[in-house]
């Protein structure tokens, strides 16, 4: 049975490091599942949404593991490919005091650069209501043809499709390219998560991040979210959006943060899990936030997903303390 939403990209492993500082002075780390698109998903399965992930990770023990840890969480392995030719991805974290984190990358010719194009066929598309790629998959290989095939066949189908370009410009060749294909993605996209940095460099202009989203509004997207760390959040529509012409922002909630690893995914998870419910601007927003801060209060990305009852709480009672 085709899901109601299906996230595309890439799964591997993140290796966090026993404390804070550089890299190269950590001499100790712990191995997490990871991968932003499989983090939304994971999200989304503990919000309880009918979700499912086309993937691809290696015949090692690495992909072994990972396919271990979606299926665990409620994740069916319909589209969670096996690239026997191919190594999973690996990413090391590093952090720094204040949770913000660096990534280094090992993903040359990795399972997730060799996802191929036409695996999700039309008529899966056709019962499928959402689909959600990020940046990532589409920096290398021949994922990034299969993801922007992927995209347009989406939207021709009429599904809603959100893209999170997810910067990481250690992975691409340039910025010109990043830039280029990235908004390729963006003609396709109903819903666009960004942070203002990653829309800048898209090309959009503005003095103020509601100006930047405003501009990211035409070329593609009829909605765009854009996290703003402890800033909180914006969400801005154009006239083609469910709510029009809006503009709607929410402070964030003040938490005890230990690793923003993963927060913008959850995000993600959060805004897409709202508006299938219905819920307005400002309850979406409101909600995701609440999804995001929960999970940066613990380690890991995948791992401190929070579930719909945990979100829930920390909504009520803050309506509460309000």
């Amino acid at each position: 049975m085709p899901p109601a939403v299906l996230v595309t990209g890439e799964t591997l492993i993140d290796f966090l490091p026993e404390r804070p500082g550089p890299l190269e002075t950590v001499s100790g780390f712990e191995r997490r599942p990871g991968g932003a698109p499989a983090n939304v998903a994971v999200g989304l399965a503990h919000l309880e949404e009918p979700v499912s992930l086309w993937t691809r990770v290696g015949d090692d023990p690495f992909g072994h593991y990972l396919t271990d840890v979606l299926a665990g969480h409620g994740l069916p392995d319909t589209y969670v490919e096996i690239d026997r030719d191919a190594q999973t991805s690996l990413a090391f974290v590093t952090h720094d005091e204040t949770g913000d984190r660096t990534f280094s990358f090992y993903r040359d010719g990795t399972a997730d650069t060799r996802m191929q194009p036409g695996r999700i066929d039309d008529d899966t598309l056709a019962a499928t209501e959402w689909v959600h790629a990020g940046g990532v998959v589409l920096s290398s290989g021949r994922s990034r043809e299969a993801t922007l095939d992927l995209l347009e066949r989406a939207a021709k189908q009429e599904c809603t499709v959100s893209f999170d370009p997810n910067a990481r410009p250690e992975l691409w060749p340039n910025d010109d390219t990043f830039a280029r294909v990235c908004r390729q993605a963006l003609e396709y996209t109903d819903v666009c998560k960004a942070t203002v940095e990653e829309l800048r460099a898209l090309g959009c202009q503005g003095d103020a991040p509601e100006a930047v989203a405003r501009d990211a509004l035409e070329r593609g997207p009829h909605t765009v979210f854009l996290t703003r760390g402890s800033e909180g959040a914006l969400v801005a529509t154009n006239d083609r959006a469910p709510t029009p012409d809006a503009l709607v922002e929410h402070g964030g909630y003040e938490v005890d943060v230990v690793d923003t690893t993963g927060a913008g995914d959850a995000f993600v998870a959060g805004l897409i899990a709202a508006l299938r419910a219905g819920r307005g601007l400002e309850e979406t927003l409101k909600f995701a936030a609440a999804v995001a801060a929960t999970t940066t209060t613990e380690t890991g990305a995948m791992t401190a997903l929070p579930t719909r009852e945990a979100v829930e709480s920390m909504l009520e009672a803050t309506d509460t303390s309000d």
